[in-house]
């Protein structure tokens, strides 16, 4: 019983580790300012919020949450989603907005998901209502599908619209939601 309760209270400071270390280099890139005071500030308070929120913020084992492969994931999820899907969303609804003539056929869709984890489920579809065009209305986790506006509908088949909205999302998601 006793090493239990001595590898659970490890996790537990390894868990308060992580997030003081996220939340203090946040602190540090949006303050900006690197004197003693602004980093004891700084220290102080992420250690405060990650004392309270560690178990909330970090789920299940730590050591994945550290896995380089899972990182460079996330870090192609981030240039694939603000490089090129935000970039090629903006350009379609500028040229809608510049040529009216162009056919814009709105409507709500229904998306299949495969993602498994909650994090993922919500990663898409937030990606899927950040990108303009399309914003999720409804997850359905019983379905396993999401409800989604999109601009220009080019189908009803749940397939093509998931293939055409968030295929790439979920794909690099699941890397490193997993």
């Amino acid at each position: 019983m006793k090493g239990t309760y001595g590898a659970g209270r490890l996790q537990g400071l390894t868990r308060l580790f992580l997030v003081f270390i996220v939340l203090f280099g946040l602190w540090c890139a949006l303050v900006g300012v690197f004197a003693a005071d602004e980093l004891l500030v700084g220290a102080l308070s992420s250690l405060l919020v990650a004392f309270f929120t560690s178990r909330l913020m970090v789920s299940g084992g730590v050591r994945d949450k550290v896995d380089p492969a899972k990182w460079f994931w996330a870090v192609v999820y981030f240039v694939y989603y603000w490089f090129y899907a935000e970039v090629k969303a903006h350009f379609s609804v500028i040229k809608r907005i510049l040529s009216p003539s162009l056919p814009i056929r709105p409507g709500i869709v229904k998306v299949p998901y495969t993602t498994q984890s909650d994090c993922g489920i919500v990663c898409v579809a937030n990606s899927i209502t950040n990108t303009p065009g399309t914003v999720t209305v409804e997850v359905d986790e019983a379905e396993k599908c999401y409800y989604v506006h999109w601009i220009d509908v080019l189908s009803l088949d749940p397939q093509v619209c998931r293939r055409e909205i968030s295929s790439k999302f979920e794909e690099y998601t699941k890397r490193f939601f997993s």
